[in-house]
């Protein structure tokens, strides 16, 4: 989990966030979720290079993320807090709040090669198998 900084003031808030900074890599592609239903699960997969992290700057969801072993559960319910996900760990977004607006902060530009969208290929994988 990350925690930032709230440089707000009687005027409002204010939260920056930096690459290689407050954000452990060089930011090179930002996109967020927003409109989701609660019942929508987003994700659903692994990448190769990326490094993430998540930041819900409105209403709230929630990320499992798992690495073939362990699974974690975190519920981003604040602005100032984020979650950093690696490479090579599993992820599904969900839980979404009707406000909901997912930041979603990548290492990389998108390439669909990197990406492992198939759960047991993921685990084949990570567990030292081809792929």
């Amino acid at each position: 989990m990350l925690e930032f900084g709230d440089l707000g003031d009687e005027r409002g808030k204010l939260v920056v966030l930096e690459g290689e900074k407050d954000i452990p890599f060089a930011i090179r592609r930002v996109f967020y979720i927003y409109g989701s239903d609660p019942e929508v699960v987003r994700g659903r997969h692994a990448n190769r290079e990326s490094e993430f992290v998540l930041v819900n700057v409105a209403g709230q969801s929630k990320v499992r993320v798992t690495d073939g072993e362990r699974e974690d559960i975190v519920a981003l319910t604040r602005p100032m807090q984020g979650i950093y996900l690696p490479r090579m760990v599993w992820k599904d977004m969900y839980g979404f709040s009707p406000d909901s607006v997912l930041l979603v902060l990548a290492s990389t530009h998108y390439d669909p090669a990197e990406y492992i969208r198939n759960y047991d290929t993921y685990l084949q994988i990570v567990r030292g198998g081809a792929g």
